[in-house]
């Protein structure tokens, strides 16, 4: 069977079946111990025994390693280097969201380096080099959301707190990445619309982060693009199984959208090396502060967060709106935004999903001292973060507050 393959700059192969090329590539790279790198809920599932006896059937014992839930934290990290070392592995296949795979990653950096996972932390004064071996890290993403798959950093919070740390090394790309959607097609419509969600909002943030980058512009446009067409096809193919239509899974469309939507993923992992912005200061806040999904935060507050920066990137909206086939205006875009995530299910205000408004002064302070809305176009201070989360507990955007829906 032949797969699409691409280097951006990992290899990617990608196609249905593509998780049928492991135990090659693995002999390619001269690998015979594997550990498998899991969430507790997929551990049991077809994507991790599937594989499993795939190895096995091609002579590969690879051990499992399945303690990982939530948003990963450090002690995930040290279980999995533990485990990794237990078994003596020679690398690490991850199979899972983006947090098996964030996971995956630090497990790989703390194999062979000393101190503490946090002593790696970007941007900390005298971080550690990471300077030391790293195994063989290949990743299989099972939904189409964080595109961690393709990043160079990973994200993993504090036990005590839940405050994220970002710990950043092209070391850490992966050495391939197989993009399978047969592995995507069982995910329930609300995981697939969170998670579809983050991948929109890692295009979008990124197609209007300061700077110039016109590479990731491109990309972010395309991917942007791809994820229009093809998220709400996914969301509706997984009711429809629920629903009882159990043969829809092998459908041929269903696989093809499925398959976009993981390049979209992946094409917003490449496309915010450029920068995030405030979407993911407010997302990560909830995060930390309320155990919220990211990518469903993300849903929640991009729309908030768009009313906020149309003042100073209306025409970039409109370009966004364009690629969505929208009309060309930031109306336009941003009409298209809050059908979309009407259509998905994503609750319109953070109260819907549950959050407490007691939580407010917490989540301010949090997400004022994130670090991605320093690349966010427009300015954001204390105050405005406050407003931000206040018309997202509340539902008034912005346009409504001067009186002018539009």
């Amino acid at each position: 069977m032949a797969f699409d393959q691409y280097n951006f700059p990992t290899r990617i192969q990608s196609g249905p079946g593509a998780i049928g090329l492991l135990p090659a590539v693995l002999g390619e790279l001269g690998l015979r111990r594997p550990l498998i790198v899991t969430d507790q809920g997929l551990a049991g599932l077809r994507p991790v025994v599937g594989t499993r006896k795939l190895l096995a059937d091609a002579g590969i014992d690879a051990a499992v390693f399945s303690g990982i839930w939530g948003n990963p934290v450090k002690a995930q990290v040290t279980s999995g280097v533990a485990a990794f070392r237990a078994a003596g592995a020679d690398a690490i296949v991850a199979i899972g969201g983006g947090a098996a795979i964030d996971v995956a990653k630090a497990i790989a950096l703390m194999v062979h380096h000393p101190g503490d996972l946090f002593d790696y932390e970007d941007d900390l004064p005298g971080a550690r080099p990471i300077d030391q071996k790293i195994p063989a890290f290949i990743a299989v993403p099972t939904t189409a959301g964080t595109g961690s798959e393709v990043g160079r950093s990973t994200v993993i919070s504090v036990d005590e707190t839940h405050v994220k740390k970002i710990i950043f090394s092209p070391r850490l790309l992966a050495v391939r990445v197989l993009v399978d959607p047969e592995l995507t097609v069982g995910l329930p419509s609300r995981v697939t619309a969170a998670t579809g969600m983050d991948a929109v909002t890692h295009l979008v943030e990124s197609f209007l982060a300061k700077g110039f980058h016109p590479m990731c512009d491109g990309i972010a446009l395309e991917g942007l693009r791809l994820a229009a067409a093809n998220l709400p096809v996914c969301v509706d193919f997984a009711r429809r199984i629920e629903n009882g239509e159990r043969e829809l899974a092998a459908d041929a469309r269903h696989v093809e959208a499925r398959g976009l939507m993981l390049n979209a993923a992946l094409m917003g992992g490449v496309a915010f090396q450029k920068g995030l912005g405030v979407t993911h200061s407010l997302a990560h806040a909830l995060s930390t502060v309320c155990d919220v999904h990211h990518g469903l935060a993300n849903g929640i507050v991009l729309p908030y967060a768009m009313d906020f920066n149309r003042a100073v990137v209306a025409d970039r909206l409109g370009r966004l709106g364009a690629a969505v086939g929208a009309a060309p205006t930031a109306d336009g875009f941003m009409g298209w935004l809050r059908a979309l995530e009407a259509h998905l299910g994503i609750p319109r205000t953070l109260t819907e999903a549950g959050v407490d408004r007691k939580h407010l002064d917490r989540l301010v302070e949090i997400a004022v001292h994130d670090v991605c809305h320093a690349n966010n176009p427009r300015p954001v201070g204390e105050g405005d973060f406050r407003q931000l989360f206040d018309r997202a507990f509340s539902g008034v955007r912005a346009d409504e507050v001067a009186g002018q829906v539009r």
